[in-house]
């Protein structure tokens, strides 16, 4: 199926759907059940996920927001991008000749605001002053992605260590490491940490400098 539409920045590259399409081709692309081009689908959750827009608010000229929605359900049951992110990470890796798997991670979370359609799944993040979902992921060192789980933004960071140890899991228990914030700071994080093998190493940020502060120059 030809596109004839202007292309959106969120669109896949050539390139990056020669890589992706074995994982997400469930269907033989002339299924008789399939009226919308796979490729604009994938365009579609692209378009949501840069953007953060609503599924409701799917531009007119990609594939209906239900269809894009309904795919990525079946994606996600199918485990498809799991698999896509486990190659995606080893070749990266291999790129930058570092080992794989990795023995050392990164714990970090983000505040993401909410839509009027939460619920109960919202939260409110007192530090960051922001009410809806906190997104707590473990990263090896090149910053790509091994663990993830989504609490409502009042979530403890040091509650979901023993959640974010599944990177033993996706590893083969290789991590021995895990650098975290003063976020992860006590000793209940640090017990479920040794529970799976990672120690936990607090980094420390310098403190803020105020006023005018001469920068190197370059």
């Amino acid at each position: 199926m030809s596109i004839t539409r202007k292309p959106y920045t969120t669109d896949v590259s050539d390139e990056e759907w020669a890589f992706v399409v074995p994982y997400l081709t469930l269907l033989s692309e002339d299924a008789s059940q399939r009226r919308y081009d796979l490729r604009e689908v994938y365009n579609g959750l692209r378009y949501i996920v840069k953007t953060g827009s609503h599924w409701r608010n799917m531009p007119h000229d990609l594939p209906p927001w239900p269809v894009v929605y309904q795919q990525t359900r079946r994606w996600m049951a199918a485990g498809c991008f799991e698999s896509l992110v486990h190659d995606l990470r080893i070749l990266l890796r291999r790129l930058q000749e570092r080992p794989n798997p990795p023995s050392a991670v990164i714990l970090d979370s983000r505040t993401i605001q909410s839509t009027p359609v939460s619920g109960g799944r919202a939260g409110y993040d007192g530090a960051k002053r922001r009410k809806g979902s906190k997104v707590h992921v473990a990263v090896d060192t090149l910053g790509d992605l091994l663990a993830l789980v989504v609490t409502p933004a009042n979530a403890q960071d040091r509650a979901q260590v023993e959640q974010l140890a599944a990177v033993q899991a996706a590893t083969g228990e290789t991590v021995e490491l895990a650098y975290v914030d003063a976020g992860y700071t006590g000793d209940a994080p640090a017990v479920a940490a040794r529970a799976h093998g990672i120690q936990l190493s607090v980094v420390k940020l310098p403190a803020a400098k105020r006023g005018f502060v001469l920068l190197p120059r370059r």
